[in-house]
């Protein structure tokens, strides 16, 4: 595999009354045309979050966005994006979008695009994440039957991270609910050509 230059990662601060963001820009990416797709598509995202996070009326109410960066390397860039705002009631409330990009062409992935077509990945993800839950004791609200398709995800550390918004599965005190995968249990059904491809290869 040729070496692929992990991309350049600056931080935009944008700012409004009551509101703080702080968002990546990409650069250094082979061709400008996958450079444009990916800010594109981060900007749509951070905008996404803030237009979910509803009203900032109250007068205590305040926003912030942030991002962290997962995997820049072997052209693949994973990252979250997160927004935290309170608009009033008991606590704030925090969401988190993650984006994982092929950073030759800036195409994003669906988690079905991470294996190869026809197989149960959902099945076998939810498996894992299923031994996971009972390993750790976390109290879910229904006992956890599976994942959706298009479950939460990013890619780090040779590993496939899936997680859960805050609510989905479990109380607000579980926080986000991650759950790590490694590469080599879901090797025999990975898409070489995507995400984790690279990241099974020892190089």
């Amino acid at each position: 595999m040729a070496f692929q230059q992990p991309l350049v990662i600056q931080t935009y601060r944008a700012t409004r009354p009551k509101t703080e963001l702080y968002i990546p820009v990409l650069s250094g990416a082979p061709n400008p045309t996958a450079e444009h797709a990916m800010n594109t598509e981060i900007r749509r995202v951070v905008q996404q979050l803030a237009s979910e996070q509803g009203s900032l009326e109250d007068p205590r109410s305040e926003m912030n966005g942030f991002f962290e960066v997962k995997t820049n390397e072997k052209g693949v860039l994973s990252l979250s994006l997160f927004n935290y705002a309170y608009t009033g009631g008991a606590h704030g409330m925090t969401l988190q979008h993650s984006l994982t990009f092929n950073t030759g062409t800036g195409h994003s992935y669906k988690l079905a695009e991470l294996f190869k077509p026809g197989s149960d990945y959902v099945k076998r993800i939810s498996d894992l994440v299923a031994a996971q839950i009972t390993a750790r004791g976390i109290e879910t609200f229904e006992p956890f039957k599976t994942i959706r398709p298009d479950q939460d995800f990013y890619v780090a550390d040779r590993a496939l991270v899936i997680y859960f918004q805050l609510y989905e599965i479990a109380a607000y005190v579980y926080g986000f609910l991650y759950f790590p995968i490694s590469v080599f249990d879901l090797q025999d059904i990975i898409n070489e050509n995507g995400p984790l491809g690279p990241m099974v290869v020892n190089n």
